[in-house]
């Protein structure tokens, strides 16, 4: 059975053999492809890359933004990620992005939906529809937002007890993206298999359009060179009862034994 990582690398080589130039919002060009799609199986580690570190602090707390349903990034910065500073507005808000179409999506009626806490309740209650279905792609309120969401949607599946995701991203940037949103939906299948007692099994990334950055070509050839080491372990402790249960001290990351750091610039467009 090959490493899970190599399935994340297989997709940056194939960027760098194949991909196709094209221009962006910004300064940089990218070589992209379009429609690709990853699985990781959870029972050979959590897929936090070794090839390179992974602040895991770091993404730990975004996702638990996320989870909170906020679009303010005090929080964020309060933890020491600084990342999201270039699209808040002079008050640290971002908009009705990701969190708040999770947690608090506005229905027609004035309602707020929790699609997040509604995904969780037809896990335990109606395990077989083929609709738990979470997205962050809110068409009338993307103008609102100080960027429309890069992960777009997630959907569950329960089957003889094992619980699987598959996350859509329209957009990928795979070298410095990408890890991220491995480990944080991977840690977020956990979250909910810990809450409706089920095993997470399964990870699948579907990707539209994944990309490198031209001024990450040469980070992204150093990486290809090494080779991956052990997944680490993720473990959830304590008494969580509640998706908004929790804290940093309920994860704990065993035997992360990762190659040094690939530092590369953020394209802000």
């Amino acid at each position: 059975m090959s490493h899970p990582e190599y399935e994340y690398l297989k997709l940056m080589a194939h960027i760098l053999k194949d991909g196709k130039s094209k221009p962006t919002r910004g300064v940089h060009g990218i070589k992209s492809i379009f429609g690709y799609q990853m699985r990781f199986d959870l029972r050979q580690g959590y897929p936090l890359l070794t090839s390179k570190k992974m602040p895991f602090k770091i993404l730990l707390h975004e996702l638990l933004w996320f989870v909170s349903g906020d679009s303010n990034i005090k929080y964020l910065q309060d933890h020491n990620i600084r990342y999201w500073d270039e699209f808040a507005d002079k008050d640290l808000n971002l908009g009705p992005v990701y969190g708040v179409q999770w947690r608090r999506w506005k229905a027609t009626d004035g309602r707020e939906v929790d699609q997040l806490q509604w995904a969780i309740d037809q896990i335990k209650n109606n395990p077989h529809s083929k609709a738990i279905i979470v997205t962050a792609w809110n068409a009338a309120e993307l103008e609102e937002m100080r960027l429309p969401p890069c992960h777009t949607m997630f959907q569950f599946d329960v089957t003889k007890g094992k619980l699987r995701m598959q996350l859509y991203q329209r957009s990928s940037d795979v070298f410095l993206g990408l890890p991220f949103n491995i480990a944080q939906y991977a840690m977020l299948l956990e979250m909910v298999a810990h809450l409706t007692g089920l095993e997470a099994r399964e990870l699948i990334v579907t990707i539209g359009n994944g990309h490198l950055y031209n001024n990450h070509i040469e980070q992204a050839k150093e990486q290809l060179r090494r080779k991956p080491k052990q997944l680490p372990k993720l473990r959830i402790v304590g008494d969580v009862k509640s998706i908004d249960d929790f804290r940093e001290e309920n994860f704990v990351l065993e035997g992360y034994d990762p190659h040094p750091h690939i530092k590369a610039p953020l394209v802000i467009l």
